[in-house]
Order: C-alpha cells, then sequence, then structure tokens
C-alpha cells in the first residue's frame, strides 16, 4: 500500500510539473502584463518599474524559474519577498530562507488579489455543482442500466439505449442554453427556476439567502453527459455479469432476483462503472466551465472565463493548475476504491 501510494504520487508530482510546464508557456506573449496591470493609461516609466517587480525584465528561462520557486512547496525567498507575497508556511534561514509552503499562485492583474484566495472562495461552488451532477448521473445511471440488462429487448431497454446516445451526442454548452431557456424562462412560472443564479444570494432585507433551486439546471446539464456514459457502462457490464456461471449457482440456490442482481451481479460488475464515476468527476471540474458561465453559477469555471476575456493570467494559470491536482487526487482515490468493492483486485 505504502510502496503503491508513493508511486502514484510521485506520478502525479511528474504530471504537476509538466502542467507547470505548458501552462506558464502557453500564455507567453498574449499581452504585456505590466500593461494589464495599469490599464493603457500607465506611463512608460511606471510600466517599466511594474516589469522589473513582476521579474518581466529577466530572460524568460529565469522567468520560469521563478515561476516555479512560488508553484512549488518546497522554495527558496527572501525575507522580503516572504512578507509581500504572503507565503504561508516554515522558513528557516536569514534573509535568504528554505521553507515548506503553501504554493503561491501570484496575484490577480485585475483585482490585485491573491489567485489563492480567489480561488479559494469559488472552489466550494464548483465542488458543490460537480457533485451534485455526478450523484445524479451515478444513482440514475446505474438504475437505468440494471433496469436495461434486465429487461433486455423490451421497449426499457431500447428507450434506456436511445437516452443515453442522446445524451452522449448532446454538448453540455448547447443542453445548457436550451434547459436555460425552457425551464429558466419559457416555463419558469411553472417551475419556479431561474435561467441564471447561484447557490447564495443577498436580501437587502433577509440578508443571505440559500437558493439551493439554482442548481437544479446547471447539475442537470453537467450530469447529462456522464449519465448516458454510467447507463450504457452498468448495462453492458450487468450483462457480461449476469450470463456467469455463479449467477446461476446462486439462482439454483433459491436466491431472490433482487438479490442476485444487486448484491452478486452489481457488485461485480461496478469497477468499470467506478472508473468512469471517478474520471467523469474530474473531468466536470473541467467541464463545469462553460455550464457555469451559462448558469452564471459561482465557481472556478466561471471566474476563469472571466479572467480569459480580461486576459488576467494568474488566476487562468491557477485555476488549470488546481484542476490538474484535482485530476490527480481523484485518480488515486479511485485506484483505492476498487479494492474496497471488488476483492479481487489488490492494491500494489
Amino acid at each position: 500500500m505504502v510502496s503503491f501510494l508513493t508511486r502514484k504520487l510521485l506520478y502525479g508530482l511528474l504530471v504537476l510539473a509538466g502542467v507547470v510546464v505548458v501552462v506558464f508557456f502557453l500564455f507567453q506573449g498574449f499581452g504585456d502584463p505590466a500593461r494589464l496591470v495599469l490599464g493603457q493609461s500607465g506611463d512608460s516609466a511606471t510600466i517599466s518599474n511594474i516589469r522589473r517587480e513582476l521579474a518581466l525584465d529577466q530572460p524568460r528561462w529565469k522567468q520560469f524559474v521563478l515561476y516555479l520557486n512560488d508553484v512549488s512547496p518546497v522554495s527558496v525567498h527572501t525575507k522580503e519577498e516572504i512578507g509581500r507575497k504572503q507565503l504561508k508556511g516554515w522558513f528557516i534561514g536569514g534573509d535568504t530562507r528554505v521553507g515548506i509552503k503553501l504554493p503561491y499562485l501570484r496575484r490577480s492583474y485585475q483585482t490585485k488579489r491573491n489567485v489563492g484566495d480567489v480561488l479559494m472562495e469559488a472552489l466550494p461552488g464548483t465542488m458543490i455543482l460537480a457533485l451534485a451532477a455526478m450523484l445524479l448521473a451515478t444513482v440514475l445511471g446505474i438504475l437505468l442500466g440494471v433496469l436495461a440488462a434486465v429487461k433486455k429487448g423490451t421497449w426499457m431497454d431500447t428507450g434506456s439505449l436511445f437516452a443515453s446516445v442522446l445524451g452522449i451526442s448532446a454538448p453540455s454548452f448547447f443542453m445548457g442554453i436550451v434547459l436555460a431557456y425552457l425551464f429558466g424562462f419559457v416555463w419558469s412560472h411553472y417551475t419556479g427556476l431561474q435561467m441564471t443564479g447561484g447557490l447564495f444570494t443577498t436580501d437587502p432585507f433577509n440578508g443571505r439567502e440559500l437558493q439551493v433551486k439554482n442548481l437544479v439546471l446547471p447539475a442537470i446539464t453537467l450530469g447529462i453527459r456522464p449519465l448516458a456514459i454510467i447507463t450504457q457502462l452498468t448495462r453492458s457490464a450487468m450483462l457480461d455479469t449476469l450470463g456467469q456461471d455463479y449467477i446461476r449457482t446462486a439462482y439454483a440456490k433459491g436466491l431472490s432476483r433482487k438479490t442476485v442482481v444487486f448484491r452478486h451481479a452489481l457488485r461485480n460488475a461496478l469497477n468499470p462503472v467506478v472508473t468512469a464515476i471517478t474520471g467523469w468527476f474530474a473531468e466536470l471540474l473541467a467541464g463545469a466551465f462553460f455550464v457555469e458561465y451559462i448558469f452564471g453559477w459561482k465557481g472556478i469555471g466561471k471566474i476563469t472565463v472571466d479572467a480569459l476575456e480580461k486576459l488576467d493570467f494568474p488566476v487562468v494559470m491557477g485555476s488549470v493548475l488546481v484542476t490538474a491536482a484535482f485530476f490527480i487526487i481523484v485518480n488515486i482515490l479511485a485506484d483505492l476504491l476498487y479494492g474496497v468493492i471488488d476483492p479481487r483486485v489488490r492494491v500494489g
């Protein structure tokens, strides 16, 4: 177990290192950050000072080393930098200190706030949306897949397959626009739903209020594609499992159909489904970008799209790194979960 986790963490660190390289060089040449910080009215002397403060007057390779030093949990900083950047961690040394810290994602060009703080404020919204969408997709997908397998060849089987094909084919941004228009505008009088809105609203009289109904449409939109995938995978895995000898033995022992299907067949058919669930959950964090933007849902996705419009590269780069880190964490948890669901799988 320890060697497995060590190996996975090492692979994850290598992946993150690759993401840092790609993210840094991807946004080179898309405008002058000093000009973005000051706006078009900044004079040449002030812009020169900003460029020196952001190390933009240094060679490209040195800028990359400085960026890597900022985002790395183990880094070297001067005492002045630790205070100016408000780094959080443990440092030892004199004027130049070595320490272990939280990754420093720099500051937003537009708001001048720490990017890490901006993303952490938005992360709960994205996590809630992704969890709600994945819960919807998992529960309905497994139930529909089991139903389609048990009722193979009937209209239930055909209907679930047809619906899943439609779900896979429809892009999330298109379904988001359709659902927002129909249920949040045309039929809003009956549904009580709105086209846009976050999890909380601020009322001048009642203060901050929870608006769970605003979660409905974006969660459905985000969950449609994984729902379709999980339905097909569950059906396929169940059909394969139901044809095994031990299933026929279970029936011969007099076990009820419900017991055989859910306690024996489904548990052994869940491995490919778990792969899809964990993979899609990580992907939903990225797929939520446009869904959040369409529905005005406050999360990392909406903040990132807004930052792209304003060329606020530190926010965009930080969100990509945070999303990549979640991909790695979810994949490690998925590998550990396999051994719990199916004892035949051994981690190591």
